[in-house]
């Protein structure tokens, strides 16, 4: 018998056992404040339309919540539920205030520039002075003229593209007004409205 050997078998030598230290999960670390700073980011960012939703975009970050958990949580930030693009989603109160609306700048810089506007098909193609162009799409961004698709600038040409033709009709008439201009009547060729040519002379 080997010393050390009790019961005859040999050496008992002991299993080395290795200990992986896991991290906490986020919510034993977290603050309330933290997930709630989380939930209002990604409702910032995307449409939510459930509490389910969220419950697995918070997990999917570590956090562990359940949904009664969202469910304080949307209370205590007043997250409400709204229509956009046909889907009820969560939103925070503050994205509800309408932005104020500034045609200011967008008119200073039609006052102070001729623009002429021609069309392809359901494009209007503003053209103005050399060097114009990128401040006159800036004006536009910033104004309550919100029909667009988007803008193309170039040196002294924009190009407004739109999706179909009434909303081109709307950006248009509401862009002559702000050059001090009016689309004449269909209907009363003699109407009295300001034409780009009278607008010259």
């Amino acid at each position: 018998m080997s010393p050390g050997d009790d019961n005859g078998r040999g050496p008992v030598r002991g299993r080395r056992q290795s200990v992986v230290e896991r991290p906490a999960p986020i919510s034993a670390q977290a603050s309330r404040s933290a997930r709630q700073r989380a939930i209002r980011e990604l409702v910032g960012r995307r449409p939510f339309e459930s509490q389910g939703q969220l419950v697995r975009e918070l997990t999917a970050r570590g956090f562990v919540v359940t949904q009664a958990t969202v469910s304080r949580d949307i209370s205590e930030l007043g997250l409400v539920k709204v229509t956009r693009g046909g889907r009820h989603v969560y939103v925070a109160p503050e994205d509800l205030a309408p932005r104020p609306v500034i045609d200011d700048r967008l008119r200073r810089v039609l006052a102070d520039t001729r623009v002429t506007v021609g069309r392809s098909g359901l494009i209007l193609v503003l053209t103005s002075s050399p060097g114009t162009a990128n401040a006159i799409a800036q004006g536009i961004d910033e104004s309550s003229l919100h029909e667009q698709e988007g803008t193309l600038a170039g040196d002294n040409t924009l190009l407004v593209l739109f999706a179909d033709e009434e909303r081109l009709e709307r950006w248009h008439r509401k862009f002559r007004e702000m050059q001090g201009l009016a689309l004449p009547d269909a209907g009363r060729p003699d109407s009295g409205a300001r034409t780009e040519r009278e607008a010259d002379r």
